[in-house]
């Protein structure tokens, strides 16, 4: 009764339905690793809430979206061509921020296709492998002064990907664009930056 309940109306003898059981255990595997990775995700990064609830959610969004297209070619043409308008707005996030998403929809991949022990394993290594070389990343360079946020307003006109570089070269040891936004009726562009600042007597120079 529960089969036939979630059958699909347009199925039919010649394609293999995915039970309920599969179903759930593929979505409650796809969830504990969405959850690991954005627990891994959380090991000295800056990450918003939003963006962990979607790193948390989504390899179980693409293994259910990859299990009901599974034999389609059509469906599943149209599924990836779907999946190729998914960008950030504006200037992409960072870096580890599109990794993420990345690892997150490879393993939602794996999932829908059924392998749910090699998605586990692919799961457990990429995520020591982020720990490992974060920890690398902090024992190869001395530790910094805590970040600051700046955050400028300049003409949508002008080009800001490199018009800052002196500046920041001569009085910050790191840098990083984060966000990029529209303002003013979208005739400005408000840029933020996670900087940390050199030692002040560099500044006083």
């Amino acid at each position: 009764m529960l089969d036939k309940l979630f059958r699909g109306i347009f199925d039919s003898d010649l394609i293999t339905v995915i039970s309920v059981k599969d179903f759930l255990l593929c979505m409650g595997v796809a969830l504990a690793i969405g959850v690991f990775f954005a627990a891994v995700y959380t090991y000295k990064n800056h990450y918003t809430k939003s963006f962990l609830l979607t790193l948390a959610v989504l390899p179980a969004v693409v293994s259910v979206v990859i299990m009901m297209v599974n034999g389609n070619v059509g469906a599943g043409v149209a599924v990836a061509g779907a999946f190729s308008l998914v960008r950030f707005r504006s200037v992409p996030g960072t870096a580890k921020e599109i990794a993420a998403i990345f690892l997150a929809m490879g393993t939602g991949l794996i999932i829908g296709m059924g392998y749910l022990g090699y998605a586990s394993l692919f799961a457990l290594i990429m995520g020591a492998a982020v720990l490992i070389y974060q920890k690398l990343g902090e024992t190869m360079k001395r530790k910094p002064d805590s970040g600051k946020v700046l955050r400028v307003t300049i003409p949508e006109d002008l080009n800001y990907t490199d018009v800052f570089d002196d500046l920041f070269e001569k009085y910050t040891l790191q840098h990083e664009l984060s966000v990029v936004k529209t303002t003013n009726m979208g005739s400005m562009f408000k840029l933020t930056y996670n900087i940390i600042l050199r030692k002040r007597n560099l500044l006083t120079r």
